[in-house]
């Protein structure tokens, strides 16, 4: 699983101009799931991003998580982050997950995500055509690959 998080100071998601989901500060995550992902790269992305440190303290230093600051998250499903652009000027997506894979793992990774910051973790439509709007607070913007534990 890949995502990027945005730091943000609001996001929204809107589906045939209609708004559908919004938060104010927290977290707007999109998130690609690749045909190889499961359970594990689910718990070890939730407790990575429940605790990162990304947002300032009284000091104006990246030492509070979207835990400790009672933070929103808006969780949008990204296949789009799975592209393989190696050959030509195409990207491939053979390497994202089918939907009958990834909408099951996607259903628990917000149920989870939900679960570890203990407040409703809002989302967009899984395959939709959705419109994001956000104001990123930095700029802070994070990659992180489950496949890079490293």
């Amino acid at each position: 699983m890949k995502v990027v998080l945005q730091r943000v100071l609001e996001a929204s998601v809107s589906i045939d101009k209609q708004l559908h989901s919004d938060i104010n500060k927290g977290l707007l995550i999109l998130l690609g799931i690749g045909q190889d992902d499961a359970d594990e790269d689910i718990s070890w992305l939730v407790k990575k991003i429940s605790q990162m440190r990304i947002f300032e303290d009284e000091n104006g230093l990246m030492n509070k998580s979207v835990l400790d600051i009672e933070g929103e998250i808006l969780v949008v499903s990204q296949f789009t982050l799975l592209a393989n652009v190696k050959k030509g000027n195409r990207p491939s997506f053979i390497d994202a997950a089918k939907p009958d894979i990834s909408i099951p793992l996607y259903d628990k990774f917000v149920k989870c995500l939900d679960d570890a910051i203990k407040t409703d973790v809002r989302t967009g439509v899984f395959g939709a055509d959705m419109k994001i709007s956000l104001i990123n607070d930095g700029p802070v913007t994070i990659v992180v690959d489950s496949k890079n534990r490293g």
